[in-house]
């Protein structure tokens, strides 16, 4: 990847250059570039996978922009959902720029701040789903749109050059529970629009999603069939799905109740901005053992399999307060985040072997999930009102992006642009390009610290999770001698509760001495050259007895 010079950026023309989302699921993370100024539009989090072990959570990389922040006019957030708010309290502390975002979306972001005390200073600017902003050189346009989360927002962003659609996540379900319609209207406004930069995520899906109201629909009869305990395992930012949930709920005679915290702090914001009202109120978990189990239903956190969930303590028995068993039924009301099939299948298997009913969406003819994306038949429908030169397609995989792009050439867009992560794409006023890329990446959030995800210590750690480790500990006097047999610890390698592996270990033994003994007594002063020469003996040692090359370090202490 090639190091870009931002001084070549023309300020007579807008420039798009996606630091994140554009490759894969999350860490969603758009700069604009404009007449000497930039602007963001959300910041978001990502799921880890197996090839970050001890690593939940990824952030975008901000470098390109940090390291220029005073140029940063602001950050925009479209939405509360984490893959496109979660990284900010991480990472403003870096960036010190104004925020915008809609009065839902600020009463979350201000949530989070309350544990991020080098965030106390952000400056959070409420705009309602309708109004325009002007930031800096830019004017933003907010337009409201349905989703699976209350005031979503499309952003349109115009300067002198031309207008920038950028989309979001929204759908044109007709029907919503909770928020508005997305309005033929509001886009059509924004007729011939310099490039549409739209949401990939159902782009090889056909035909047209699901109204929420449906959902609705189809648990209040799902619930109809369960005779004791229901547990349904949302996102707990899908305040839509929980209000579809409650009305279900209270259509069998049944009383919801919240199981995670995260799900309460959500519930609580959407009872503030009146997107609860008219529906019963929470039982308490603590009231719930004053309830005939048949007339229970729990909400819980852990749709994805998270190891911290609720569901996935439940499903372990290791919840505090709730337990499920034989002839409880849960509802997996939400889609498989793509690399997260495993986790969600441990905590299924779990529950099944407790004798738990499960149903997901494949499970049931009746509709119990809708995504709050648009599927091709309504990403088409986008490209006739907004009648955009350009079609940028980004949040999804590669494989998701081709498929908006392929759409998009369908519906004779003049331009596709599929970028990468760190694309620098002219936008206009002339023919739109890639023209160079700017350095981006990952960041994992390590516990309470942020390295790079190609950090040395994740690295070490994949290596011992496939192949083990092994350490070893030798005193060597300033003559070169050996004072005392080396100590040596192996993880998993060997169980030395076997007489072979006991006999492997005084091989191992043996071959450090005889690797030792080997070495000329000149070497023998280089505390550097023991250390490599029985390093690199042990692994080709091992691997030619087991097949395996596990991480090793060796450690000479001289006296």
């Amino acid at each position: 990847m090639s190091k870009f010079n931002k001084d070549n950026l023309n300020p007579k023309n807008i420039y798009f250059i996606p630091l994140g989302g554009s490759e894969q699921f999350g860490v969603n993370f758009n700069l604009y570039a404009y007449d000497n100024s930039f602007l963001a539009i959300d910041c978001g989090i990502g799921f880890a996978d197996h090839r970050f072990p001890g690593i939940d959570i990824l952030l975008p990389d901000p470098q390109y922009i940090a390291d220029q922040s005073e140029k940063l006019a602001g950050l925009i957030i479209t939405h509360a959902h984490e893959d496109h708010i979660g990284a900010v309290p991480h990472l403003w502390p870096r960036l010190q720029c104004p925020i915008y975002c809609t009065e839902f979306t600020a009463m979350v972001l201000r949530r989070k701040f309350e544990e991020y005390p080098k965030c106390k200073k952000a400056k959070i600017h409420v705009v309602k789903a309708g109004e325009s902003v002007q930031i800096g050189p830019y004017k933003a346009h907010f337009i409201p749109v349905a989703h699976s989360i209350p005031d979503t927002a499309s952003i349109v962003l115009e300067t002198k050059v031309g207008k920038v659609v950028h989309s979001g996540d929204w759908n044109l379900d007709p029907t919503p529970v909770i928020g508005a319609r997305t309005e033929e209207k509001n886009f059509k406004a924004h007729k011939g629009a310099l490039a549409y930069v739209g949401d990939s995520t159902n782009a090889n899906v056909e035909g047209r999603s699901v109204s929420e109201k449906d959902v609705e629909a189809g648990l209040a009869e799902v619930f109809k069939g369960c005779k004791k305990r229901i547990a349904v395992t949302i996102f707990s930012s899908n305040v839509g799905r929980m209000r579809s949930i409650i009305k279900a709920a209270e259509a069998n005679g049944r009383s919801v109740a919240l199981i995670g915290r995260s799900l309460h702090n959500m519930a609580g914001i959407a009872i503030k901005c009146g997107y609860l009202n008219g529906v019963p109120d929470f039982v308490s978990e603590e009231d719930l053992s004053y309830l005939p189990e048949e007339n229970q239903v729990l909400i819980c956190t852990g749709s994805q399999g998270e190891g911290r969930a609720a569901l996935a303590k439940i499903a372990r028995g290791e919840h505090r307060d709730i337990s499920l068993s034989r002839g409880d039924t849960v509802i997996f009301s939400s889609r498989a985040i793509p690399g997260n099939e495993a986790e969600i299948n441990y905590v299924k298997n779990n529950l099944v072997a407790a004798g738990v009913k499960i149903i997901a969406p494949n499970d049931t003819q009746h509709c119990i999930h809708v995504s709050g994306h648009p599927r091709r038949d309504e990403v088409a429908e986008m490209y006739q009102w907004v009648k955009p030169q350009t079609v940028i397609p980004v949040h999804g995989e590669r494989m998701q992006l081709e498929a908006q792009a392929d759409l998009a050439r369908s519906c004779q867009v003049k331009n596709v642009i599929v970028p990468n992560n760190g694309s620098v794409i002219c936008l206009g006023p002339d023919t739109p390009e890639i023209i160079d890329h700017v350095e981006t990446g990952l960041i994992a959030v390590d516990q309470r610290r942020l390295v790079p995800a190609n950090h040395r210590s994740i690295i070490d750690r994949r290596k011992m999770q496939f192949s083990g480790s092994i350490h070893v500990s030798m005193v060597v006097n300033d003559r070169g001698d050996l004072l005392a047999d080396p100590e040596m610890t192996t993880d998993g390698i060997l169980d030395m509760d076997t007489e072979e592996d006991t006999q492997f270990e005084e091989s191992l033994y043996a071959e450090i001495e005889d690797i030792f003994v080997d070495m000329k007594r000149k070497d023998r002063l280089d505390d550097h050259f023991i250390s490599e020469e029985i390093r690199i003996g042990l692994r080709r040692f091992i691997f030619n007895a087991l097949g395996m090359k596990p991480k090793t370090t060796v450690h000479v202490i001289r006296v």
